[in-house]
């Protein structure tokens, strides 16, 4: 009420209609859900008795008691606000306030205009015994273990407060837990207690106050708890937050760093302490850390490298090297396009913006990547239209392939070109070569050359792109009888049979919405200083993206690639490397190839070469116009693409025959060669790919 009164005045009159208290005449009522929810006391008012009603932590909007308070009321104005309003429990919370956003914000939002107090994380390893580490199956002896004890306080103490004078919550897994460490820090003189949903509102006030207190003799340390202090709560000195259990949901995570977050004076800063075991939903941590939501692998991964870069203001994230691991082979492992999860999240979308929403919605709203819609269902029309019967029956089952293959083949955010081609050409007739030029140099500063826009045209026709039919493999176009565009004396013309598709309103409405998603990823990953010739350094292709980037007539056969592939005219050498190898592969595939520093790369040919074999005799005269690419990978457990870690070129006296072990322990002759990076590999990047995964 204090803080209304700040913002109104005092020319007002607050009143309170909650517990003994019924200050009915006042201007500004402030009453608990609990009490006005009751039918004598919601009977006491008319239904626009109030002109403005503002109702707090209305995620709980679908509760009986908030449903009874909204369907009295006629208010002239109806404000809810919350801090979760993206619900699990199926409730439509929006459709509540006819999806009317007055006003959002999120927690770096609110970092960067200081509105919040700055923090500093710091991920550090939970215990392990015997060799092994917690993980959600602990059992409670191990959680209450006095090494673990002994574990907390010593990082409780190191990484401490802003002031000295710590004021703490610390959440735990289960009540138990949360009683018996209060127990143990208690004994060795700290003074705690410990709270969860068998405590009284009383009794949580009054720890709450001890905690805030500045009487030596009743100030307590710190509160151990158990999910009651995740909202709803307002403790403004508290100065240090320690996290005992895994991180079951972003949004918790969120709410309990959170609840140290409000500014108080004398207050510098929050200090968080996670402990973090061998848990599978550490993925979890990067998430709610860095508020980034579109469960992308690679979005995640490029998060954790960035350290405290992408943090506003003053806070810093600190992991420990342990801890760091955890969290990327959580990554690696977790499966994020689960149906369970997939649907959860389109339904939550549909409700805030209270329609059928597209890819864009999902980019616009900050939520998860519409890519993994298409990666589960081959396209996002496929998914849309298996949850809404009306665009069931909407499209041919050509349109639908149609719509999977530029979904996949073009509008995967690799390349930009044919997009910009087909956008150009749904909005107008004709597209004119030289227009295509003057677009893509005036927005990215790329020019196009001509070999470029043949091969858009052969991507957008789908002849590059291959399909097995009756046992040979064959260009896409010629499978389904495709022509989309053709190019006559320099202009871009739509097929008459592609420009009648384009009159389903349905088959154009998605198309447009994949291209507009494509176009606007593109555009949000694209660095002039890292572009180079067609790639862009440290972000990820997949093989056929690689060979369709440097205009390949066809995609090759993987079987054909190997570790490398040299253009038929040696226009270009595609190196791929997979740098953590499985121990299980052969002997002859083991090679002894990785970065001797930022700057130089160590690689073995493929196995029986010698120097005057082909492949290393075009590698060796590269001066001939070869172009060499280095792909790598960290693992096979990461994905299945590859970083673009730049061009390479060879050191000229760094080539010399080498020979290996097969599995018959007989010598395979092999050539190895250093490379010199033309862009030395930034050191995030570098020291994630090198080190091993644990």
């Amino acid at each position: 009420m204090a803080s209304f009164q700040n913002i109104i005045g005092t020319k007002q009159r607050m009143g309170i209609y909650s517990g003994s208290e019924r200050e009915i005449d006042a201007d500004f009522i402030f009453s608990t859900i609990q009490t006005i929810s009751r039918d004598e006391h919601l009977n006491q008012f008319d239904e626009s008795h109030f002109d403005y009603i503002v109702i707090d932590e209305t995620h709980r909007a679908g509760a009986e008691t908030y449903q009874k308070i909204l369907n009295h009321f006629k208010p002239k104005f109806l404000l809810g606000m919350t801090a979760t309003p993206e619900r699990t429990d199926g409730f439509d919370i929006f459709s509540q306030f006819e999806h009317n956003i007055a006003y959002e914000i999120r927690l770096h939002r609110a970092l960067k205009e200081n509105m919040l107090s700055n923090f500093h994380y710091f991920g550090v390893t939970d215990i392990t015994v015997d060799g092994q580490p917690l993980d959600e199956n602990a059992d409670f002896s191990l959680l209450t273990a006095k090494e673990r004890v002994n574990r907390i306080i010593e990082k409780a103490e190191f990484y401490g407060c802003d002031n000295g004078c710590i004021r703490g919550l610390i959440f735990c897994s289960g009540v138990a837990e949360s009683q018996e460490l209060s127990d143990a820090f208690n004994s060795i003189g700290y003074r705690t207690v410990s709270l969860s949903g068998n405590n009284n509102e009383d009794e949580r006030i009054d720890a709450i106050n001890r905690l805030e207190s500045s009487d030596p003799l009743e100030k307590l340390d710190y509160i151990f708890t158990v999910d009651i202090f995740n909202e709803g709560v307002d403790i403004p000195k508290v100065n240090q937050v320690i996290m005992l259990r895994p991180t079951a949901s972003a949004i918790i995570f969120v709410q309990q760093l959170g609840r140290g977050l409000r500014k108080a004076n004398d207050k510098e800063y929050l200090t968080v302490i996670d402990f973090i075991g061998n848990y599978n939903n550490n993925y979890l941590v990067p998430i709610a850390l860095y508020g980034d939501t579109s469960y992308n692998k690679d979005t995640l991964r490029k998060l954790m490298l960035s350290g405290s870069s992408l943090i506003p203001g003053a806070s810093t994230i600190n992991f420990d090297k342990i801890t760091h691991e955890r969290i990327f082979a959580s990554i690696d492992k977790a499966n994020l396009q689960l149906k369970k999860d997939l649907d959860k999240e389109y339904e939550l979308l549909k409700f805030k913006i209270g329609q059928i929403p597209m890819m864009m919605d999902f980019v616009e709203h900050g939520s998860r990547d519409p890519q993994l819609y298409v990666n589960y269902s081959k396209s996002y029309f496929n998914f849309v239209s298996s949850q809404e019967e009306s665009l069931q029956n909407k499209l041919s089952d050509k349109e639908i392939k149609l719509l999977e293959l530029f979904s996949n083949e073009i509008a995967n955010t690799k390349r930009v070109e044919e997009v910009v081609i087909l956008k150009k050409l749904i909005s107008g007739n004709v597209l004119q070569k030289g227009e295509l030029k003057s677009v893509v140099f005036d927005k990215y500063g790329i020019s196009i050359p001509d070999e470029t826009i043949e091969s858009c045209i052969k991507n957008i026709n789908f002849d590059f792109v291959t399909e097995r039919h009756n046992g040979n493999l064959i260009s896409v176009s010629k499978i389904y009888d495709l022509s989309i565009v053709s190019y006559q004396s320099g202009n871009l013309l739509f097929s008459d049979k592609f420009v009648d598709t384009l009159k389903n309103e349905t088959f154009l409405r998605f198309l447009s919405d994949m291209l507009d998603y494509s176009e606007t990823i593109y555009d949000r990953n694209f660095d002039k200083d890292k572009y180079v010739d067609g790639f862009l350094l440290y972000q990820k292709y997949s093989r056929k993206d690689v060979f369709r980037i440097l205009n390949w007539d066809q995609n090759p056969l993987a079987q054909n690639v190997g570790g490398y592939l040299i253009h038929p005219q040696k226009k270009n050498c595609l190196i791929f490397v997979n740098y953590h190898k499985e121990e299980h592969i052969s002997s002859t595939t083991k090679y002894e190839e990785g970065f001797v520093n930022n700057s130089e790369f160590e690689w073995m040919s493929k196995s029986r070469r010698s120097l005057n074999s082909n492949d290393v005799s075009t590698i060796r005269n590269y001066r001939n116009g070869l172009r060499l690419l280095l792909f790598i990978k960290k693992s096979n457990a990461e994905s299945n693409d590859f970083y673009y870690m730049g061009d390479v070129t060879p050191i000229d006296n760094s080539f010399e025959e080498a020979t290996l072990v097969d599995e018959n322990n007989k010598n395979v002759s092999v050539v190895k060669v250093r490379y010199k990076m033309n862009h030395p590999v930034e050191d995030s990047i570098y020291e994630y790919i090198t080190t091993p995964s644990s």
